[in-house]
């Protein structure tokens, strides 16, 4: 137990560079406090004592603002990080080394008495506000990036963003602690209506030549090639401003 609770202390300064001393984890960290409560509540859940598992879990919830169903199973090394409305539901099970920000929800999507929650791998990272649903499963170390809404397994070392959840890049296991960097993540909407104008512009440019050489006089719609020019403009300033940072 406690070389468990050790491992769990070492993780949280492996991921948090805001870590400084092992007291301030000790008494700082809601995230590792919601893990250590929730360990005897599953015990007690495991054996049968359900109300008494329930009541720890609650107590819990209110001491940390981490909702764990005390029927959730946690491996070693889990990081909960800020913990601030994190939900993880009964059947969900979550392997060792995973990195939970705060808001994310391991949800279900079924009223059965079956498994109806999500399990991740290990080393998954599951960003802020990110929702989970359903019994999927999520390889080990991929990531679901912040705000994003996953409804389908996720392959291991993908980058799952959007709503519903798109996977948009891979990374290989050796890459996992030096890759968490959020406001790098592809964005697969932009990238689409990027590909969309450069497309349009090649049959704006094949119309005209047709147009010219039958002697019709081409004309230029000015407010929609203003919206367009705008439009290429916010993408490379954005592109510019990401590759800056």
């Amino acid at each position: 137990m406690f070389e468990m609770m050790k491992r769990d202390v070492r993780a949280v300064f492996r991921r948090d560079p805001a870590a400084r001393s092992y007291l301030e984890v000790l008494l700082c960290y809601p995230g590792l406090h919601a893990l250590w409560l929730h360990r005897p509540a599953h015990w007690l859940w495991r054996r049968g004592f359900r109300l008494p598992a329930r009541l720890l879990a609650s107590a819990n919830r209110f001491l940390t603002n981490v909702d764990i169903h005390p029927g959730a199973c946690l491996g070693p090394e889990v990081f909960i990080d800020h913990g601030a409305g994190v939900v993880i539901g009964e059947t969900s099970v979550i392997g060792e080394g995973c990195l939970i920000y705060q808001g994310a929800v391991l949800g279900g999507t079924s009223l059965k008495k079956e498994r109806r929650h999500p399990t991740l791998g290990r080393r998954v990272e599951i960003g802020a506000g990110a929702i989970v649903l359903g019994p999927i499963e999520v390889g080990e170390c991929a990531r679901i990036g912040a705000g994003s809404v996953v409804i389908r397994d996720v392959p291991p070392g993908a980058t799952v963003i959007g709503v519903p959840g798109r996977v948009v890049m891979g990374f290989s296991d050796t890459e996992y602690f030096d890759t968490l960097q959020h406001a790098e993540l592809p964005d697969p909407v932009a990238e689409a209506i990027r590909f969309m104008l450069k497309e349009n512009e090649k049959l704006e440019a094949r119309l005209s030549r047709l147009e010219n050489a039958d002697g019709v006089e081409a004309t230029v719609d000015r407010i929609l090639e203003d919206k367009k020019q705008e439009i290429l403009a916010e993408f490379s300033r954005s592109r510019r401003e990401a590759e800056e940072e």
